[in-house]
C-alpha cells in the first residue's frame, strides 16, 4: 500500500484536530441563530433549536427542524441537551443565559444584524464559534452574488413602500433589516422618516399614499387576526396600491439568506403596473 506524502498526512491530522475541537452538541435559543446554525453545520451537531424553527423557517429549514429537538428557552431544556455550545440572541432568554454561564456552559451571544455589513460580521463570528469559518465565507460569497444580481434588477425610480399589517405601532422603520431589504431592492420605506410619529394607523397609511404595502405573514403563509385590517376596502380602493404578503419573521433575521428576500422583492417591483410605479 503506497504511503501518503508527509504534507498530506499533516493536513489530514490538522483537519481531524479541528473537527475534534469543534462543538458537537450545539443549542440555539434564538430563531435567527436557528437559521445560521442550520446553514453552517450538519444536523447531527444540533442538539436543539427553538420551536420557531418548525413554524417560521423556510420550507427546507422547517423540514430539517421537524427531525430535531426543539426548546422554549428554558435552562432546564438546555441543560438536559448536554450542549458544548449555546447560541443566543442579545435580548432573549437573559435568565437562561445567566444560569448557563453559572453552570460553566459556553454561551455565544449574537447581536441582531440590520444591514449587510452587520450580517457579514455576525456570520463570521458564529461560523468561527461552531468551527466552520470556510462555510461561513461560502454563505457570504453567495449573499454577495445575490446582492449583485439584485442591484442589476433595481427599478430606475424608487417605489414608495411600507410594511403594515394592521397594527399602528408595529411598522418597521429605519435601522431595521426590513429597511435594508427595501432599499436594496429599489424601494423607499415610508416609515423610515427621521421625524414625526412612528405609528401608522389606517388614516396615516392613506395620507402617505404608498405604491406598495407589504403585509406580514409567517413563513408558512399564515396571517394574524390584526392583518385583517390591511384588507380594509378603503385600502383596496386606493388607486395604484399593490398589496403583497411577505414572511415577517424571516425578514427580521440578519442572516446571509436575507439577500434572497431582497432579490425576490426586486423582481416583484419590476412587475408592478406602470400606473403604480409612475406615481
Amino acid at each position: 500500500m503506497p504511503r501518503l506524502p508527509a504534507a498530506i498526512l499533516l493536513l489530514l491530522c490538522s483537519v481531524a484536530a479541528v473537527a475534534a475541537e469543534s462543538p458537537q452538541r450545539i443549542v440555539s435559543l434564538n430563531f435567527c441563530t436557528d437559521e445560521l446554525l442550520l446553514a453552517l453545520v450538519s444536523s447531527e451537531r444540533i442538539a436543539s433549536l427553538t420551536w420557531l424553527a418548525r413554524t417560521d423557517g423556510t420550507d427546507s429549514e422547517r423540514l430539517l427542524a421537524a427531525g430535531l429537538p426543539v426548546n422554549y428557552g428554558s435552562a432546564e431544556e438546555v441543560l438536559a441537551a448536554h450542549p458544548d455550545l449555546v447560541l443566543a440572541g442579545r435580548y432573549t432568554t437573559a435568565n437562561t443565559r445567566a444560569l448557563l454561564a453559572r453552570a460553566g456552559i459556553e454561551v455565544v451571544v449574537v447581536d441582531a444584524a440590520q444591514d449587510w455589513q452587520a450580517i457579514r460580521r455576525v456570520t463570521r463570528a458564529v461560523a468561527s464559534a461552531v468551527g466552520e469559518p470556510a462555510r461561513g465565507e461560502a454563505l457570504l460569497a453567495a449573499m454577495d452574488a445575490t446582492l449583485a444580481e439584485t442591484a442589476a434588477l433595481r427599478v430606475t425610480r424608487p417605489v414608495r413602500a411600507i410594511g403594515w399589517s394592521g397594527a399602528a405601532e408595529d411598522v418597521p422603520g429605519a435601522d431595521t433589516l426590513f429597511n435594508s431589504i427595501l432599499n436594496t431592492a429599489g424601494a423607499v420605506n415610508l416609515a423610515a422618516r427621521p421625524v414625526g410619529p412612528r405609528g401608522f394607523g389606517l388614516e396615516q397609511i392613506l395620507h402617505a399614499r404608498p405604491q406598495l404595502l407589504l403585509r406580514g405573514t409567517s413563513s408558512a403563509g399564515d396571517r394574524s387576526l390584526r392583518s385583517a385590517l390591511a384588507d380594509h376596502p378603503v385600502l383596496r380602493a386606493l388607486p395604484g396600491l399593490v398589496i403583497i404578503d411577505y414572511p415577517e419573521g424571516a425578514w427580521a433575521c440578519g442572516v446571509p439568506a436575507a439577500a434572497d428576500h431582497a432579490l425576490a422583492l426586486a423582481r416583484k417591483l419590476r412587475e408592478l403596473p406602470a400606473d403604480s410605479a409612475a406615481r
